[in-house]
């Protein structure tokens, strides 16, 4: 199944956003919280806001996949939702306004065709 490599990516992904958190909390000496460190708030936005979207994602290719929906398709919307949740990773790190926009639109893009292209199977 396709889905299996872009579950594996994302969720090593997943990890290297939880070992950034870790990193930053034993630096900065924080058991809990941000302790005010801007730095920690930032990732841990970027860590929760991955969180949010990608289990949604898989599901959406894990059921076209189930449902027999080409392979360029689960591995175009694989490609586009790990590039997106990279950018919007260094966006949040950065703090790039703009940069985090262009990650939010390219989620949101994933989502919304595999929202359609799942209505669609669904009604055909």
């Amino acid at each position: 199944m396709t889905i299996s490599l872009y579950a594996a990516l994302l969720i090593l992904f997943y990890i290297k956003l939880s070992f950034e958190i870790i990193a930053i909390r034993k630096k900065q000496k924080v058991g809990l919280g941000d302790g005010g460190n801007r730095s920690l708030t930032n990732a841990i936005r970027a860590h929760a806001n991955f969180s949010e979207y990608t289990p949604l994602t898989l599901i959406l290719l894990f059921i076209l996949e189930f449902q027999g929906i080409s392979s360029w398709v689960v591995h175009t919307a694989g490609v586009v939702f790990l590039v997106a949740r990279v950018i919007h990773w260094q966006a949040i790190k950065r703090e790039n306004l703009k940069l985090r926009v262009v990650g939010m639109a390219l989620t949101f893009l994933v989502l919304l065709g595999l929202s359609a292209t799942s209505l669609i199977v669904y009604i055909v």
